[in-house]
C-alpha cells in the first residue's frame, strides 16, 4: 500500500480563518450583512454564507447612488481595500467591518509612509489580485489624500517587467514590497533585477510566513512524492502557485477544488501521495479528499 502524506500547513491561513470567523459572527445577528467581494476564494463557503443571508457586491457598486447600504454591514475582506473604498464606505453610511489581514495592513502602511517620502512603490504580485489592487490604493504622492489612481504605485509580475521599469522621481528612490501570497523565490529573484539598477531602493519582504511555510512545505513534500494533489479554489492565487511549485517538483500533480474533481485513478499506482492545500480550502474539503484516498491508501500526517 501506498504512503499517503497530508501537508501541516493544509488549509486556511490566520487572516482567512480570522476574515470567515468575522463574518459568520456577522451574520448570526440578523442584520443585513454584504461583503465586498467574495469573502474567500472558496465557492462551497460563499455559497453557505448566501444561505444565512449574506449577500456578495462589487466595489464598483460602492459609486452607484441606486445601491442602498445605509444601516447594512459592510465586511472588508482579507485582502484589503484601497484608501478611497472606505471613503465611499464611509459615505453610504453603513457600518463597516474590517478583515483585512494584519499583514496586509501593514503593506498599507509601508506603502503610505514611503510614497509620502516620494519613493516610487513597486508591488511584486498578480495585478489583478484583489490583495494588490488595494495596496495601490495606499500609495499616495505628498500632498494627495486619496486618489482612484497613482503614479507612484507600479505593478510588476515579470522580469522583463522589472527590468523595464524607471522610477518617475528624480532620487531614483524606489521601495518594492510584495503580494503576500507571492512566491518567495521569485521575488528575492526580481528584487535582484531591480538592485543592479543603482537606484536607491528599500526593498520589504512582506511575503506572510504562512505562505512561504506553505509553499516550502509543498516543494519539499512534492519532491519526495510520487503524485502530488493541491486543493483549492479555482480562482485562489496562492493555491495556483502551490499547484505551480508541487509541478515543478512532482510532474505527476493535480489541481481540484473539492472531491468532485479528483480521478482517483490517476494516483492508484503511486508509491507515495503528497497533499496539500490553499489558504482558502476548508477542513471539511480537505478531510473529504483525505477519506476518499485512505479508502486504498495508508494516512500519514506529514
Amino acid at each position: 500500500m501506498a504512503k499517503v502524506t497530508l501537508a501541516k500547513t493544509a488549509g486556511f491561513c490566520f487572516g482567512v480563518q480570522r476574515a470567515v470567523e468575522m463574518v459568520y459572527t456577522e451574520a448570526d445577528k440578523g442584520k443585513k450583512v454584504v461583503t465586498l467581494g467574495p469573502i474567500i476564494h472558496n465557492e462551497q463557503v460563499v455559497s453557505d454564507l448566501e444561505k444565512r443571508g449574506v449577500s456578495v457586491i462589487d466595489e464598483t457598486a460602492l459609486s452607484d447612488e441606486s445601491v442602498d447600504l445605509s444601516g447594512a454591514t459592510v465586511v472588508i475582506r482579507s485582502h484589503g481595500v484601497s484608501k478611497s473604498v472606505y471613503e465611499k464606505l464611509r459615505q453610504k453610511k453603513c457600518e463597516i467591518v474590517d478583515s483585512t489581514c494584519p499583514f496586509v495592513k501593514k503593506i498599507h502602511d509601508t506603502v503610505q509612509e514611503y510614497a509620502a517620502q516620494g519613493y516610487d512603490i513597486v508591488i511584486v504580485g498578480s495585478r489583478e489580485h484583489p490583495e494588490v489592487q488595494g495596496i495601490l490604493g495606499w500609495c499616495l504622492p505628498p500632498g494627495r489624500k486619496s486618489p482612484e489612481r497613482t503614479d507612484v504605485g507600479t505593478v510588476v509580475e515579470t522580469e522583463a517587467e522589472m527590468e523595464a521599469f524607471c522610477p518617475s522621481n528624480r532620487e531614483k528612490k524606489v521601495c518594492v514590497v510584495a503580494q503576500t501570497t507571492f512566491n518567495y523565490k521569485k521575488f528575492k529573484e526580481l528584487v535582484e533585477i531591480i538592485s543592479k539598477k543603482g537606484y536607491d531602493i528599500i526593498a520589504v519582504n512582506t511575503i506572510c510566513n504562512a505562505t512561504a511555510e506553505r509553499q516550502q512545505e509543498a516543494s519539499e513534500l512534492a519532491a519526495r512524492s510520487d503524485a502530488m494533489i493541491v486543493i483549492g479554489g479555482k480562482n485562489s492565487s496562492n493555491s495556483r502557485k502551490l499547484f505551480e511549485i508541487s509541478k515543478n517538483q512532482c510532474e505527476n500533480t493535480y489541481f481540484i477544488q473539492t472531491l468532485e474533481d479528483l480521478d482517483i485513478t490517476c494516483i492508484e499506482s503511486s508509491a507515495s501521495l503528497g497533499i496539500t492545500a490553499g489558504a482558502s480550502t476548508p477542513k471539511n474539503i480537505i478531510q473529504e479528499v483525505l477519506t476518499a484516498c485512505q479508502k486504498k491508501e495508508v494516512l500519514e500526517n506529514y
